[in-house]
């Protein structure tokens, strides 16, 4: 007599409950996948035994496999949180140096401005340049957002303005500013350059025509006499202005008036036709410095973040990974997947919604994939065959007896 078709049935239905179990305590972990046992029979070879009459040795469980599927989204209202819609997985800088992966978008902004998983590891993709553009092609590594959520403050070199002026104004008579008919100020706008330190200087724009297609420019410096700038920009009789630039301003700083700073004053898309005065452009390139007021999260990844000084500038981009064999990834608990010989290394990585990567959801979260009620039916199975093989054992056991006790 043999217990060992039932032993193994016990053990399989056993390793078959823990897998369930596992399961149904996760059915509420961000980004988990259910996992499932797989059973394979046992056959025992000896010679003679031909044309399927060897009887098997039991069963076992060949492996247990993750289920990949797309678990459900869930919005959040937390900026940090992101879910991805597809495939693909984040790529997490485990605290040993590791590179991990994760479906978990439960991301947290630490002091030094590092997005980070509950468990420290660092969001990885490509980080933005200083002016907020990503680099093609850039090295991936962890995003941190700039100086822990600060901006510095940068000095104003250029101020580009694109305008419009009345082709029908009159042409402009006087001599001193203050004199000038139409007024000087008819014509005119202001922007706000800074200085080293991130101090605002107001400074004023105004355009006066002095004959046909030909306007002087004028410029003040908070609110002082306005002098001039530039003399004789010219229009061509289709309205367009060959001028790429109003001059060069000197300002003072306004925390120490001695010391100067020179801002070029640029022309984009000037044109003089006959309707009213307008600035469709007056920016310049200078900042106050900003505190980080705000955080966003497109779908494609990029880390924008909105300041103070009202400034949004790019952090970086979130780069997601995939792999041919995704159930070839060991799980290593905390939400990470490690890559494996298996898995082989990523078979694409890049930007989210390109290829075959999926998009990202900000403000959401993916769930558990877990069907709760498919689960708890599972375990009434894995009971009944439980039970069942114990009834074998118990069987066995009777008929053993029955043998001993033979006279």
């Amino acid at each position: 007599m043999s217990f060992q078709q039932g032993l193994s049935g016990l053990n399989a239905s056993s390793q078959n409950l823990d897998v369930i179990g596992h399961n149904i305590a996760n059915a509420n972990t961000t980004g988990m996948k259910a996992s499932r046992a797989e059973f394979a029979e046992l056959y025992a070879s000896s010679l003679g035994s031909s044309g399927g009459i060897s009887s098997g040795i039991g069963v076992e469980v060949q492996t247990v496999s993750q289920q990949f599927t797309q678990g459900n989204i869930s919005i959040t209202g937390n900026s940090l949180d992101v879910a991805i819609n597809g495939n693909g997985f984040f790529q997490v800088a485990l605290p040993n140096g590791n590179t991990a992966y994760s479906r978990d978008g439960a991301f947290k902004l630490n002091k030094d401005g590092e997005i980070i998983t509950n468990t420290g590891a660092h969001l990885m993709g490509i980080t933005a340049a200083a002016d907020g553009s990503i680099p093609t092609g850039g090295a991936i590594a962890a995003l941190t957002l700039p100086a822990g959520g600060d901006i510095a403050a940068v000095q104003t070199t250029k101020l580009d303005m694109s305008f419009n002026l009345d082709a029908q104004a009159p042409i402009a008579t006087g001599t001193a500013p203050s004199a000038l008919v139409p007024a000087l100020a008819t014509y005119g706008t202001s922007v706000t350059a800074y200085d080293g330190q991130g101090v605002g200087v107001p400074v004023s724009i105004y355009f006066t025509k002095t004959a046909v297609n030909t306007w002087d420019v004028y410029s003040s410096v908070d609110g002082a006499t306005p002098t001039l700038t530039n003399t004789g920009l010219t229009f061509t009789g289709t309205g367009n202005t060959p001028a790429a630039t109003l001059g060069t301003l000197t300002l003072p700083s306004p925390t120490n008036p001695a010391s100067t700073f020179s801002v070029d004053l640029n022309v984009v898309d000037a044109t003089q036709y006959g309707s009213k005065f307008s600035i469709s452009k007056a920016t310049q390139d200078g900042q106050a410095p900003g505190t980080l007021t705000a955080i966003s999260i497109d779908e494609s990844g990029i880390i924008q973040g909105t300041y103070s000084n009202g400034k949004s500038l790019a952090a970086g981009q979130i780069q997601l990974a995939t792999f041919t064999n995704v159930q070839g990834l060991a799980p290593i608990g905390g939400n990470y997947w490690l890559a494996t010989p298996s898995s082989g290394d990523p078979s694409a990585k890049g930007v989210p919604g390109t290829g075959n990567l999926g998009g990202l959801r900000a403000g959401a979260l993916e769930d558990s994939n877990v069907d709760l009620t498919k689960e708890l039916v599972d375990m009434m199975t894995a009971q009944r065959a439980y039970q069942a093989n114990a009834q074998t054992i118990k069987t066995q056991d009777q008929v053993m007896s029955t043998l001993v006790n033979l006279r």
